[in-house]
């Protein structure tokens, strides 16, 4: 089912309802997919010849088949939105992206959309989207990217696989990718600190969310510096907090052995995320038995 969620034409998502037996159904998964930020420079093929370039970055419905898969495994509903892509015709840069994502979550919120509120949030972020997720959920310095205290309140659980989070550590191992992406979506700036999510404290109240942090050994478009820093610092905001009855912090850089985002098309991934998810509700005490 596709539903609009603000006035633009990529103000969509697509959501996939549970049957109404599966007791998970009050909990969401969002999946926010990647694709480099802008409408010609997929991440995927920076290192293709300009012009073998498509004319498309990623779009929802191509992770139509994972988001079906996430339902069966979970039981939860599922919902995949668009979001603006930077282009000639739509020349945004960050947090413009993210302020679109951030506007998907507060609709799944809001009793607007296709359900009731949920009472549980997931939200999966991959590659650069990893980035979009972080700077909503630790403190950035971007006031438009602030999620609502019940946004926080809700979310349990973020999983980040391939993410981007240091830009000018990732310009270092690949140099091209300024002119692809970064500077389009970015800016062309000579350094990147305000957007370095690694330097990013916790939001009040976010104690409570639970961190996955997944890297493929098979990824040669982003290298994994970037996930063990992400890693790194995150469990260093972690240990500032008392220890809950889980870790607030993990990572998975073992499993899964696919290239970047042939990972999303096989069948570890969407299982560690399912793993992630049932574990955290086996150990809350606010989804009905």
């Amino acid at each position: 089912m596709e539903v609009a969620y603000g006035p633009g034409a990529l103000h969509k998502l697509d959501y996939y309802a549970p049957p109404a037996t599966h007791k998970q159904q009050q909990a969401l998964i969002v999946f926010v997919h990647g694709g480099g930020l802008a409408l010609v420079r997929p991440l995927l093929l920076l290192r293709i010849q300009p012009s073998s370039l498509r004319t498309h970055s990623e779009d929802k419905a191509d992770h139509a088949d994972l988001a079906r898969t996430l339902l069966s495994l979970t039981g939860c509903a599922v919902a995949v939105p668009n979001y603006r892509l930077t282009s000639p015709d739509c020349p945004i840069r960050h947090p413009s992206h993210a302020d679109d994502v951030l506007r998907s979550l507060h609709f799944l919120l809001s009793g607007s959309g296709p359900q009731p509120p949920p009472s549980a949030i997931y939200v999966l972020g991959h590659s650069c989207s990893a980035h979009i997720l972080a700077s909503i959920y630790l403190a950035s310095p971007f006031p438009l990217l602030t999620p609502s205290p019940q946004l926080i309140a809700l979310t349990r659980g973020i999983v980040l696989s391939e993410g981007i989070y240091d830009i000018d550590a990732l310009l270092r191992s690949f140099p091209n990718y300024k002119q692809w992406f970064i500077a389009p979506a970015f800016g062309d700036h000579d350094a990147y600190p305000d957007v370095n999510v690694t330097s990013y404290s916790l939001r009040p109240g976010a104690d409570h969310i639970r961190w996955l942090i997944i890297h493929s050994k098979g990824d040669s478009l982003v290298d994994q510096l970037q996930s063990d820093t992400m890693f790194s610092h995150l469990s260093a905001l972690a240990s500032q907090v008392p220890p809950g009855p889980r870790p607030m912090v993990q990572k998975n850089f073992d499993e899964i052995q696919e290239e970047h985002n042939e990972l999303l098309k096989g069948t570890v991934y969407p299982r560690i995320v399912a793993d992630f998810v049932a574990q955290d509700i086996q150990s809350s005490t606010d989804f009905p038995s």
